[in-house]
Formats: C-alpha cells, structure tokens, sequence
C-alpha cells in the first residue's frame, strides 16, 4: 500500500518513520538482551583501563593452576628442595635460569639489583628462588605462601611460554617483553621435576617414569598441547611430536591461531587455560569428543569441561583484548642488510609469489586461512593430530625475534634459507642464490 501525503508534510512524515524504527530496534534489542557496547570494554570501562586488566590477566592470573601444578604434581617441593622442607636438591636461581625460566627486573627492589650486579647474590641457593618467587619475578610462575612464610603451592601463567625478557640486568634477567615466545624454556623439563606426575599417567595409561622420558624428548621451546588429546608422543620418524611455542604478538586481524588452526585466540586461551594450565573453568569443544583421532579426551571427557567456580571464562575478554594489543617489534637497527631487504620485498611480492598466501600487512591470509599438507610439500603428521587437518598459513612479522629453534610447527628447517630452499623446490621458483639471500634480508625485516 502507498500512502501519498501532501508535499509539505513528507519530511515530516519521513523524520516520524524514522524515529519510530529507532525505537522498535532499541525496544528489540533489550528485549533479546544483546548489549551491542559490550562488543567495546564494559560500559563506563575505557580502552586503558580494559587493556591493564587484560595485561594483568596475561601476565600474573594462574586461573587457579596452583591446585595442579602444586597441590596434585607437588612441583614446589622440587623446587624449595629438602632443606626448605621439600625434596631433593632444590632449583636454583641459576639451574632455573638455565631451564629458560625469566626474572622481571622491575619487580626487584633497588637493594637486589645492585646486589646482583655486584655479584652478591647467591645464584646457587634455592632459597634465592623462594625469594624471587616471594618478588612475584619469576616471569609466568607464581608461588604461594602459607602463614608461616613457607612456599605451599606454584601455579602457572599465560607469560610463562609467551614472554621472555630484554636481559637489560643480566641474561635471562631484564624487563619483560610480553607476546614473545620463550624458545629457552624447557617444559618439559620443569615437568619432569615434579616428585608426582600420577595425574599425567593415570590420564595417558602409562607410567611415571615413561611421562617423564616423553616430555624431557620435547627439549627448549617446545610443547606439545596435543598429547593429553590424542596420547601420541612420537613421530613416525621418533621425534618428538612436540610443536615450537608460537609468539602471541601480531595477531589483530588474522583468523585461525596456532600451527593447525586450531580456532581463534579467544579458543586458545580457554583451551590452554584449562586443559594444559589445568586452571578451573570451562572449555567445550564437540570435535575432540571423537574417540577415534582424539581417544584420551574423548576417554577423560575433556571436550566438555566445567569448573565451579569458574575462573577462565569471564577473563576471556579483556585477554583477547591485550593481547590484540601486542604488535610486532620492529627488528633493531642494523639487524638486516636495508638494500638486500629491498630487492627482496620485490621478490616477494613478485618472482616468489610469497605474497600470494602471505598477504601484506598481515602476512596471513584474510579469510579462512589453512592449507592442506601437500599444498605446501610437508608431511600431514601434526596436522592429523588437529580437527583442521590442515595447516596454518603462519603471519611473518617479527620473524627476527623467534629464530632459535627453527622454523614451521617442529622447527624441521634450521634456518630462513633453509624455508626458501624448500619452497623453491616444491614450487619450482628457479630463485637464484643470490635472490634467496635477498627474500631472507627482507623476512627478516619484517
């Protein structure tokens, strides 16, 4: 049906029609109970005060981890040792520093780190490692203290694998750089400390002894997530089927996170949070209730977790926000040959035919970005372990900052020459050797 108005009276109409819609959505809106401002920080929260909190989160929450890690594994008995009342030798400042453990410099008073750079602190005393703890400097771990002063638990945290520090004070000791990955920590070695990994075994059918062999083979920055899903802990070839920790900077703007896409950040931190930190809250996921690829979390119910209380799922959101935050460092001066960079980026965008699935400024696809096995010449091993069956197209920027451990998922190519060799050979790019140098100058510039 038309309806005709006198001329004069249409504006009026239009502006009264329009007026009306706004009221019906509003009316709508509340009635379906969607906040369309809960898609920014919470009302009355600014962006500042939503990014602290999800640093905060990110770098000292252990989502209730410490009933794991402490009270079932025990593992700050190993590390206070027998003569502070726990077992063995202890850790000290100096074994853990070597396990690629971290120590915030900001968080030492003035006193310690001038005792440190004059060489007056005992690195060799676990008690040293119960004070750090006491400090809250151990970067990703925080210990608990009973009434007595006594470390009674530890529990994890998110900047444990993705943080590292600048080594300002000393190596491994410095401010911390949050979104890097920690390719000097050994996890499984730290796990291997505890005096019970019953929980690991009951969980996996095996023995102690046998958990502690698997996750010492992982070696410095590796884990491998997927072995309390599918119970696999070797490679057809016998490596280990540990995956490199990724860093967690430069992520805005990319779709599927991790090696094999698992799914998006805000998946990965409930995923992590409760079924590899072993924090309380809740993590669902159908596809890994299948008994068939994933027999131990089908078998233990770990597709459906909930925790009362739960204290994940309501972090979530200001986490994913800092850790959108987190850009890429820029790679310091004079790390890169600035000419050999430049012909490179050419032949990137040309010759190479890099930019084709490594697409500026994301240096990952737009959309949904994973590739089949054969797509890109590799074996289909991690990627089986994965609902995807797929792997990730990884974003490029920051490359510098995580060389050590080689590239891909298991770190299988040494070196960035050694990544180009490979695509030149599966794509029959014809790069010279000298263009090969090049393309490496520019990812490294990224």
């Amino acid at each position: 049906m038309v309806i005709k108005l006198p001329g004069g009276r249409k504006l009026l109409y239009l502006l009264l029609v329009l007026g009306l819609a706004i009221i019906a959505f509003g009316v709508i809106n509340s009635s379906l109970g969607h906040d369309f401002s809960r898609i920014r920080p919470n009302p009355g929260q600014g962006e500042q005060q939503f990014l602290a909190e999800g640093q905060q989160i990110f770098r000292y929450d252990t989502f209730g981890s410490e009933d794991f890690w402490g009270r079932q594994l025990r593992l700050h008995e190993a590390i206070k040792g027998a003569q502070l009342g726990g077992v063995g030798p202890g850790l000290s400042p100096r074994a853990a520093l070597s396990l690629g453990l971290k120590v915030d410099a900001e968080a030492l008073p003035a006193s310690l780190v001038r005792q440190l750079k004059k060489g007056q602190v005992n690195l060799e005393d676990p008690a040293t490692t119960v004070t750090l703890l006491k400090l809250d400097a151990v970067v990703g771990v925080k210990g608990f203290f009973d009434g007595r002063g006594q470390l009674s638990s530890i529990g994890i945290q998110c900047a444990l694998c993705h943080s590292t520090v600048d080594n300002s004070l000393a190596p491994g000791i410095g401010r911390r750089l949050d979104g890097w990955a920690n390719r000097d920590l050994n996890v499984g070695e730290i796990i291997a400390l505890a005096p019970n990994l019953e929980p690991f075994s009951r969980l996996l059918g095996v023995d102690q002894e046998t958990v502690r062999r698997v996750v010492r083979a992982w070696g410095p920055g590796k884990f491998d997530p997927q072995l309390v899903l599918d119970g696999k802990a070797f490679r057809p070839d016998g490596k280990t089927a540990a995956v490199l920790i990724p860093p967690a900077f430069g992520l805005a703007g990319i779709n599927l996170h991790t090696w094999t896409g698992f799914g998006s950040i805000p998946y990965w931190n409930a995923f992590v949070a409760v079924l590899e930190m072993h924090g309380h809250g809740t993590f669902y996921d159908q596809r890994l209730s299948d008994p068939a690829q994933f027999p131990v979390a089908a078998r233990a119910g770990l597709w459906n977790v909930r925790s009362e209380p739960d204290l994940v799922s309501s972090k979530l959101p200001a986490l994913h926000f800092y850790q959108l935050s987190l850009e890429s460092p820029k790679p310091p001066a004079g790390s890169y040959d600035q000419a050999a960079a430049g012909r490179g980026r050419e032949l990137f965008n040309g010759k190479g035919d890099c930019h084709r699935c490594h697409v500026p400024p994301t240096f990952s696809e737009p959309g949904h970005n994973l590739h089949r096995p054969e797509e890109i010449g590799i074996d289909s091993f991690q990627a089986d372990r994965s609902p995807t069956k797929g792997y990730r197209t990884a974003p490029l920027k920051g490359l510098w900052t995580h060389q050590k451990g080689g590239f891909y998922h298991d770190g299988r190519f040494r070196t960035l020459l050694e990544v180009i060799n490979h695509y030149n050979y599966v794509f029959n790019l014809n790069l010279s050797e000298g263009e090969k140098a090049d393309l490496v100058e520019y990812l490294k510039s990224l």
